[in-house]
């Protein structure tokens, strides 16, 4: 690692453990964190990476996806999936708008949510129907210089507080052809919201949206008319490798402290390391862990040596669900290490073992990664 890197790290690692590690149990009780948590995470660089500094970001350069696996690993340490979710919630919602959106719509949204000042969420999955998004059914229809958006999201991360909303409409016929993007403010008139409650990610929010005769001006069109699905597809593949790095991360997260109560925790008068058993459970982790690491490595060494290809799409989708299925092995194997205590509250590991599960559906569930794969490597 560059010594650029690992100062980005250094001190990336010396925030969490300053203003975020202190307070995610608390935040997770509550259900939610400070909006002011977004202007300190910006002010580290973080919601930046990626993002043009014209526009607010760092600049983009070839380092981007390494500084993005650096800024997840790091954050993963505090142990809060929800709180992971929402504050880089901007990173699903804004690429569309960098990729295709105006100049004058990019400066009137992206500076605001990259500064922290604002917060940006995606909308694309419905209460109808959640990775078929080709069949998606909320709809805007062009009335002279607005579009009149009808329909409904759910389970849409940041969707209670979002500022932005990056909305999936159908503009046109059946299919996949007759969708387009809309960016909705948060306050559009006929907009309304309603929490969820979740299993996990306590700390993140996450809603049910409902438009209702909303307005919303045709210059907020992303990209043209009926070209949504594919901005739509190829800003899945960067949602699931950031997913595949943060499933690894947790499952780190859980060897670590599984690993650290065995060295204390007495049994049988020595430390619970001292068995056999043990060692190997931890040695299994070790194992999942290393290897799913070294397959991200892999993937985004592919990503930056030149375009993307159907074979690197497919091992994607393969990754997201070895690093999750690495995930849901660690925190149970965890838990099951440190006993009570791994099923007490405020436990990194009891957390992180309610959110195994949105992480294996979020963003495509195994069975869709599967199908998808195949489906690039032309074996169906």
């Amino acid at each position: 690692m560059s010594a650029e890197l690992q100062a980005f790290r250094d001190g990336l690692r010396q925030f969490v453990a300053r203003e975020i590690a202190p307070h995610v149990g608390a935040w997770d009780e509550a259900g939610t964190f400070p909006r002011e948590l977004y202007v300190r995470a910006a002010e580290m660089g973080l919601l930046g990476i990626g993002y043009p500094a014209e526009l607010g970001g760092l600049g983009i350069t070839p380092q981007d996806a390494r500084l993005r696996l650096i800024a997840t690993e790091e954050i993963a340490r505090a142990g809060s999936g929800g709180l992971m979710a929402s504050l880089f919630s901007h990173n699903i919602a804004l690429p569309p708008l960098l990729a295709q959106a105006s100049a004058e719509l990019q400066q009137r949204v992206l500076p605001d949510v990259l500064s922290g000042a604002k917060i940006a969420a995606l909308a694309i999955t419905e209460p109808s129907g959640g990775s078929d998004v080709a069949r998606l059914r909320t709809t805007a229809r062009l009335a002279g210089s607005n579009y009149i958006v009808n329909g409904e999201k759910v389970f849409i991360t940041s969707g209670m507080r979002a500022d932005w909303l990056t909305v999936a409409v159908r503009t046109g016929g059946p299919g996949a052809g007759g969708i387009s993007l809309l960016a909705i403010p948060g306050d559009t008139p006929g907009l309304t919201r309603s929490p969820l409650q979740k299993m996990g990610w306590w700390a993140s929010d996450t809603a049910l949206l409902h438009f209702n005769g909303c307005r919303v001006p045709a210059a907020n069109l992303i990209g043209a008319e009926n070209s949504g699905f594919r901005a739509i597809m190829e800003n899945f593949n960067g949602e699931r490798l950031m997913l595949a790095v943060g499933a690894n991360a947790f499952a780190q997260v859980c060897l670590d402290e599984a690993l650290d109560w065995a060295r204390q925790r007495q049994t049988f008068g020595q430390p619970l390391i001292q068995h056999q058993v043990i060692r190997h459970k931890l040695m299994d982790m070790r194992m999942r862990v290393q290897t799913t690491r070294a397959w991200i490595d892999a993937l985004i060494a592919q990503q930056e040596a030149g375009p993307t290809t159907p074979e690197w799409v497919a091992d994607l989708c393969l990754l997201k669900n070895q690093a999750t299925q690495t995930m849901q092995h660690c925190a149970d194997q965890a838990v099951q290490i440190l006993g009570g205590m791994g099923f007490m509250r405020g436990c990194k590991s009891e957390r992180i073992y309610r959110e195994v599960k949105v992480m294996m559906i979020g963003g495509g569930a195994e069975e869709i990664m599967k199908e998808l794969a195949a489906r690039q490597l032309g074996q169906c």
